[in-house]
């Protein structure tokens, strides 16, 4: 089973690379953009086929490992 995992700032906090972007954009006259957020991407292959245990392992690893829980937030498919 593959996982892909999205980790993101919270909405709260700043995103400074992301503000980088958005000007570079603007500069190269892309004047509608409004803004960049800035993230990444992660596919996960678990070797089993129970859903349920495959999003606990998921659910855990994110915690321990790709999330700072003080200024990130994640989603998975």
């Amino acid at each position: 089973m593959k996982a892909k995992i999205y980790v993101t700032l919270k909405q709260s906090v700043l995103d400074p690379q992301g503000k980088t972007v958005q000007r570079a954009l603007e500069q190269m006259n892309y004047k509608n953009v409004e803004s960049v957020r800035i993230g990444r991407f992660l596919e996960v292959d678990l070797a089993t086929s129970d859903e349920a245990a495959a999003a606990a392992q998921i659910e855990e690893m994110s915690k321990k490992l790709f999330v700072n829980p003080n200024i990130e937030q994640f989603r998975y498919e």
